[in-house]
């Protein structure tokens, strides 16, 4: 992973960290539901644009070297992990 997008991700994923906490703490304080849904769906957005960090770096770096490589087995593998990934993404929004 490049690291400024490694350093992004990681700080990133620390306040989702402390978030999530805060979520908990709501919880064992019966604070209102609409609220724990509010601080859910932050995490949520929070977590999207994490994974589109990552997305991004692996397109940047994983997938261009596959592409560019002489290998067709390596470029089909790297292909067919994306399709993968967002076949995976689609099934889940049902």
């Amino acid at each position: 992973m490049q690291p400024a997008i490694k350093k992004d991700v990681i700080n990133r994923l620390r306040s989702v960290q402390g978030h999530v906490q805060g979520i908990q703490r709501m919880v064992e304080e019966d604070v209102y539901c609409i609220d724990v849904m509010k601080q859910i769906k932050a995490v949520q957005k929070a977590l999207d644009r994490v994974n589109a960090l990552v997305m991004e770096n692996h397109l940047e770096t994983c997938v261009t070297t596959a592409i560019r490589s002489d290998d067709n087995q390596e470029r089909e593998r790297v292909i067919g992990e994306i399709i993968q990934l967002f076949d995976a993404s689609t099934k889940l929004k049902r």
